[in-house]
């Protein structure tokens, strides 16, 4: 018998890229808000989701530094387990709750590709860095204080698609100051037989549901960002009008479940 959750499917299953769930996240994180051209914002949105009028177009870009682990003491080999991620969340509206839908999401890890795919998660491999804190003092630590500047950047197939850096202000006692909405994504896989590559196999809204989730050592301040234009890529079209704060902060949660909030191959 074959075993495993995720392709590939062997006889004892340890070749799946991506294990069963739980699935357990700790990393650090730099978010940076901004306003982007709502009609551009909407256009994204999948059926049933619409923008937030209360918003003005606003969106988070994320940069994460995640360490993982599963059932198996995954922490233990990084090679495999770690990875960084950015990804772009919307202020929209579905069924009259306020939600974050994800349009682009960009990853360096190819077990991290098939767990999201598996969540929705549009992500796409990318290249992905951050400016990392470290406890010891000296020019190079950025740490968690007023004054301190980081930068991160995403880059796919030799072009530049992010930058961002942010300049450390403030502490921030409210974690919900950055993330108080439900993330929602659309999980699509298409079908490759030719009288069916217009009905997909799975076309559903779904929602991301963490469990024990954590956010600390929030903190504030000013913030750059730019989405350049480059060839194969329209994320430029969401590029900043206007940019607000940055943030830098820590979280952890674990996932086990996933919400379907609408199935649109019914």
């Amino acid at each position: 018998m074959l075993k495993g959750y995720s392709v590939p499917l062997t006889p004892e299953g340890k070749s799946s890229l991506a294990s069963p769930p739980p699935w357990h996240y700790s990393g650090d994180c730099l978010v940076i808000e901004y306003w982007a051209d709502p009609a551009a914002l909407a256009a994204l949105l999948p059926p049933g989701v619409t923008l937030d009028e209360k918003s003005g177009g606003r969106a988070l870009f994320w940069f994460l530094d995640w360490q993982f682990t599963g059932s198996n003491d995954e922490l233990t080999d990084p090679a495999r387990y770690q990875y960084r991620e950015a990804f772009v969340l919307i202020e929209a509206v579905f069924d009259a709750t306020p939600i974050n839908y994800c349009p682009y999401i960009f990853v360096d890890n190819d077990a991290s590709i098939a767990r999201g795919w598996a969540q929705g998660f549009p992500k796409k491999l990318a290249s992905i860095f951050q400016t990392r804190s470290f406890s010891a003092p000296g020019p190079a630590a950025a740490p968690l204080a007023p004054g301190s500047r980081f930068g991160a950047s995403v880059a796919a197939h030799g072009e530049r698609l992010a930058t961002a850096r942010i300049q450390l202000q403030e502490k921030v006692d409210d974690p919900l100051t950055v993330l108080n909405r439900p993330i929602a994504m659309r999980r699509h896989f298409p079908q490759l037989v030719s009288s069916r590559q217009n009905k997909p196999a799975v076309d559903e809204l779904t929602l991301s549901l963490m469990d024990d989730f954590v956010v600390v050592g929030v903190w504030a301040g000013t913030a750059e960002l730019k989405i350049p234009e480059v060839d194969g890529e329209d994320m430029h079209l969401i590029a900043p009008l206007r940019i607000g704060r940055g943030y830098r902060l820590s979280m952890a949660f674990s996932v086990t479940d996933l919400r379907i909030l609408k199935d649109y191959t019914m």
